[in-house]
C-alpha cells in the first residue's frame, strides 16, 4: 500500500446543462472540456467568451484606488521641484519587479530617482528606520515604498519628523493601525473603490505608473507579469489579464536583463509561460535576496548595458545554484531532527540561513504532510524563521493564541514568519501539540489536492491539452486541471544527473500515455506497482518536431500490499526506515551474509510470530517451501513486502547431483578412506569437477545416510554401510523443495510473484 502524499479531493460535480454542452460542442470543443468548464462554474458561452478575452482596455482605472490622485500630484510636484525621490522596495521577486516598474516610470517623467532594497539580514522586511535615516541624510526628499509599507509605522514617523513625505504602495494585509504616511495606495483600502483587491506589489506599482504616465505602460507588462506570478497572488480577474498580456509582451521584450535571465535559465523565449516564470525566473530573482544584497537584481531588470545584463544574469544564476545547495543541506539536517510524536513539526538549529527557511518548511511539509516551522538560532539565542501549513490547520490562527511566545509574528493561514527567544521553543511545541488535541484537528490527511476528473487514457489527446491551455495562465485560485489516470506501468527509467526524476509509460488496453515525475526518483519502485493511481497535469512534450501528450506527475497511490523487487540488488544492507519492519530470515546460516547493522534486526522464522504486528516485511532469503511465504503474506497486513531472497548455497543454480556424481564421490571416498575436508575440500572439488557448494551438499547427504562419519573435520568412510536411496535423505528432500522454491521466487518476473502472493 502506498498512501498519497496529498489529500485527494474531487471537485464537486453536477450534471452538465445540455444547452451549455451543445453550445461548446458546436464551437468544436470536446465533451471532457465542456464538463471541466461546468464544474469550474463557467456555465454559459458568454462566461467562457469573457474568460478568453485579452484586451488592454479591460484593465481597471488606477484612479479608483484610494489616494491615487494625491500620490500623482505629490510626485509631479517633486519632479517640478527637482526633489530626490527614493523608491524603497522589497528583496523578493515581487519587490524587485515593483521597484523596477516604479524606477522606470519616474525616469520617464524626468524624476531624480534612486532606489534601495533592504537586506533581509541587516534591515529585515519593510521600512527600516536606520535605512530611511541614511537615505534622508544623503538628500532624499520623497520616499515611495513598493510591495511594503503598511506596517512601517516607526520608519515613516521618522521620515515625517524630518519633513520627508512617504507614499506607501502595498498589497499586504492592512494592520489595525496604519502608518501616518502622506498617502497609502492599496487595492483593498477601506475607503477606496478599486474593484479588484488581489493585486501583487508589482500590480499596485504598475497602477501608479499608469496614473503617472497617463497611459498603460505596455513595456512594463513583462515586469508586472513576473511579480504577479512569483508572488503567488490570485490568478483571477485583473491579475489573470496582466499575465495573459504580459506573457505576450515577454515574447517581444527588448529588456536586456530579462533576455539574459531567460538565457541562463534555459527558457525558450517563444515558449515562456507562467510555469517558466514560477520555476525558472522567479527563483533566480528570489535567490539573491535570500542570500544577500538584492539590489543588483533591479539593475539587471533596468539596465541598457548588454555586458552588465550578461554579468548580472550569470551572477543571479550562480546564486540560485548556491541557494539550492543550502536548501538541500538544510532540509536534510532538519528532517533528521523531526520528532514523529509532534503534531506540528517545530525544528530549530544554530547556523541555518534564515533566507531559505520558508522553502525548507515547505519541503518538509511536502515530505510529511504535517505543518512545519523551521527556525534558525543566532548567537544571541534568538530564533527566527518560517512556517508552512495544510488546509486542516490555520497556522496563523493557532499561533495568534500564543502571541506571548513571540517578539515578532505575522502571516496568514498557510504561512507565517516569526521571531522568538530560543529557550521558549519547547514551550511553543507543547502549546501547539495541546492545541491540536484540544481542537480535535485531524492532520493525518496532508495538504489538499483538488482533482478535476478521472480520465481514461483513451480520452487524452493533443486536442484536449490545447483546449486546457485556454484556461491558462494557471496559479492560485485558478489551478491547472489535475486528472486521475489509471494504467499499468510499462516502460520505466530513472533520469537526471542524480537519478532524481522518473520517466515512464502508462498502458491501458490499446492506449498508452507518457509520464514524467520530477523529484520522484526515490519512489521508483513504488510507482511501478500494479493497481496504482496517478494524479497529474497534462502537457505537450515536443521533441525533434514530434508532439506527444505527457502526464506531469503530482502524486500517486496504490491499494493493497506492495511487493518491491530487491532481488540481486545492491541495496540489501540499507535499512527500511518507514513503519514497523520485520527482517525475516528462514535459514540461520544466511544471517551472516548481511551487514552487522541488519544482523541485529533479523528475526529467524518461527511459526508463532504474530505477523499482524508489522506493516513492512523484508524477506532476506528463500524459504524451503515457497508456500510458506504465501501463507505469511495472507496472514499479515503488510503495506510493503521487500523481496531480497538471498540464496547462500544457490540450490536452484547448482541443482541436484546426478547419480553419476554421487557414484564418483562414493568411489573417491572408498579409495581415500580418510579426508580432512576442512583443508582438502577445494582439492576434491577440482579433482572430481563437482562445484564446491554442491560437493558440500553431497557430503551432508552421505553423512545423514551414514555412508561416512565426520569427526573434527576428518571424513571417514563407513565399512559396509547399509544400502539406502539418496531420496531417503531429509537433506536431499529439503534441497528438492528449496530448488522448487528458488526456481519460482528467483526466476519468475515480479508481476507473477505479486499475483501469486495474493493467493
Amino acid at each position: 500500500m502506498k498512501k498519497s502524499s496529498f489529500n485527494w479531493q474531487f471537485r464537486d460535480t453536477t450534471p452538465i446543462d445540455s444547452v451549455f454542452q451543445t453550445e461548446m460542442l458546436n464551437q468544436g470543443y470536446s465533451e471532457t472540456f465542456a464538463e471541466l468548464l461546468w464544474n469550474r462554474n463557467i456555465r454559459t458561452a458568454e462566461e467562457f467568451s469573457q474568460l478568453m478575452k485579452v484586451n488592454i482596455d479591460d484593465l481597471h482605472d488606477p484612479f479608483l484606488m484610494h489616494d491615487m490622485e494625491r500620490a500623482v500630484e505629490r510626485i509631479q510636484a517633486a519632479v517640478m521641484e527637482e526633489q530626490a525621490i527614493l523608491v524603497y522596495g522589497d528583496y523578493d521577486a515581487d519587490g524587485i519587479t515593483s521597484t523596477s516598474i516604479m524606477v522606470e516610470a519616474l525616469e520617464m517623467i524626468g524624476a531624480d530617482v534612486h532606489y534601495v532594497l533592504p537586506n533581509r539580514f541587516i534591515h529585515g522586511y519593510g521600512p527600516n528606520k536606520s535605512l530611511f535615516e541614511e537615505k534622508i541624510n544623503e538628500g532624499i526628499q520623497l520616499i515611495i515604498t513598493v510591495d511594503n509599507g503598511v506596517a512601517g509605522n516607526e520608519a515613516i514617523d521618522y521620515a515625517n519628523s524630518k519633513g520627508v513625505d512617504v507614499i506607501v504602495t502595498d498589497h499586504h494585509e492592512l494592520p489595525p493601525v496604519l502608518p501616518d504616511a502622506y498617502c497609502i495606495i492599496h487595492p483593498r483600502y477601506p475607503e477606496g473603490q478599486y474593484p479588484f483587491g488581489e493585486l501583487a506589489g508589482a500590480g499596485v506599482a504598475f497602477k501608479l505608473a499608469t496614473a503617472l504616465l497617463e497611459e498603460v505602460p505596455l513595456e512594463m507588462l513583462d515586469l508586472v507579469t513576473i511579480g504577479t506570478v512569483a508572488d503567488l497572488v490570485s490568478m483571477t480577474g485583473e491579475n489573470r489579464l496582466f499575465v495573459k498580456l504580459g506573457l505576450q509582451a515577454i515574447k517581444q521584450t527588448q529588456r536586456l536583463g530579462l533576455l539574459e535571465l531567460l538565457k541562463v535559465s534555459s527558457v525558450d523565449l517563444q515558449k515562456v509561460d507562467e510555469m517558466s516564470i514560477g520555476f525558472s525566473l522567479g527563483p533566480r530573482l528570489n535567490a539573491i535576496g535570500r542570500l544577500g544584497d538584492p539590489n543588483p537584481a533591479v539593475e539587471l531588470m533596468t539596465t541598457f548595458d548588454e555586458e552588465i545584463a550578461h554579468t548580472l544574469a550569470e551572477k543571479l544564476d550562480k546564486i540560485n545554484d548556491e541557494r539550492k545547495v543550502i536548501v538541500q543541506k538544510t532540509t536534510a539536517e532538519a528532517t533528521a531532527l523531526i520528532n514523529p510524536e509532534d503534531k506540528v513539526h517545530l525544528i530549530a538549529a544554530k547556523g541555518w540561513n534564515p533566507g531559505v527557511l520558508g522553502i525548507v518548511a515547505g519541503n518538509i511539509l511536502k515530505q510529511t504532510g504535517q505543518p512545519t516551522i523551521i527556525l534558525s538560532i543566532d548567537e544571541n539565542g534568538v530564533a527566527k524563521g518560517s512556517g508552512r501549513s495544510i488546509e486542516a490547520l490555520d497556522l496563523f490562527g493557532m499561533l495568534t493564541t500564543m502571541r506571548s511566545e513571540f517578539t515578532h509574528f505575522g502571516g496568514h493561514a498557510a504561512a507565517v514568519g516569526l521571531t522568538m527567544p530560543a529557550d521558549r521553543i519547547p514551550s511553543l511545541q507543547k502549546l501547539m501539540n495541546d492545541y491540536i488535541l484540544a481542537e480535535q484537528i485531524d492532520l493525518s490527511k496532508g495538504s489538499e489536492l483538488k482533482i478535476d476528473a478521472s480520465l481514461p487514457i483513451a480520452k487524452i489527446s493533443l486536442g484536449l491539452v490545447e483546449e486546457l491551455k485556454k484556461l491558462a495562465p494557471f496559479g492560485t485560485d485558478n489551478p491547472a486541471p489535475h486528472f486521475l489516470v489509471n494504467g499499468n506501468v510499462s516502460f520505466f527509467k530513472r533520469i537526471g544527473s542524480e537519478q532524481q526524476h522518473v520517466k515512464f509509460s502508462l498502458k491501458n488496453e490499446d492506449n498508452q500515455l507518457d509520464a514524467i515525475g520530477f523529484g520522484f526518483g526515490e519512489e521508483a519502485e513504488e510507482i511501478q506497482q500494479p493497481d496504482t493511481q496517478f494524479v497529474g497535469d497534462l502537457e505537450i512534450n515536443e521533441w525533434n518536431g514530434q508532439k506527444k501528450v505527457q502526464l506531469r506527475l503530482i502524486d500517486f497511490a496504490s491499494e493493497g500490499t506492495q511487493v518491491i523487487d530487491r532481488r540481486a540488488k545492491y541495496t540489501w544492507n540499507q535499512k527500511i526506515d518507514s513503519g514497523k519492519a520485520l527482517y525475516l530470515a528462514f535459514q540461520k546460516e544466511n544471517q551472516k551474509f548481511f551487514s552487522k547493522e541488519l544482523q541485529h534486526s533479523i528475526v529467524l522464522y518461527d511459526a508463532t510470530i504474530d505477523w499482524t504486528d508489522y506493516d513492512q516485511l523484508i524477506v532476506l532469503d528463500c524459504p524451503d517451501h515457497k508456500e510458506l511465504l504465501q501463507e505469511i503474506t495472507i496472514a499479515g497486513h503488510f503495506e510493503r513486502i521487500y523481496l531480497y531472497l538471498y540464496s547462500s548455497d544457490e540450490a536452484y543454480l547448482n541443482g541436484l547431483p546426478s547419480r553419476e556424481q554421487f557414484a564418483k564421490l562414493y568411489q573417491f571416498f572408498r579409495k581415500q578412506p580418510k579426508v580432512d575436508i576442512r583443508f582438502k575440500l577445494k582439492n576434491v572439488s577440482n579433482y572430481l569437477r563437482i562445484p564446491e557448494k554442491l560437493l558440500v551438499f553431497m557430503i551432508h547427504v552421505f553423512s545423514e545416510l551414514k555412508f561416512v562419519t565426520i569427526d573434527d573435520g576428518v571424513l571417514q568412510m563407513v565399512e559396509s554401510p547399509e544400502t539406502r536411496a539418496f531420496e531417503e535423505s531429509k537433506i536431499y528432500q529439503k534441497r528438492m523443495a528449496r530448488i522448487d522454491s528458488e526456481e519460482f521466487l528467483l526466476m519468475n518476473d515480479i508481476q507473477t510473484i505479486r499475483n501469486w502472493l495474493k493467493g
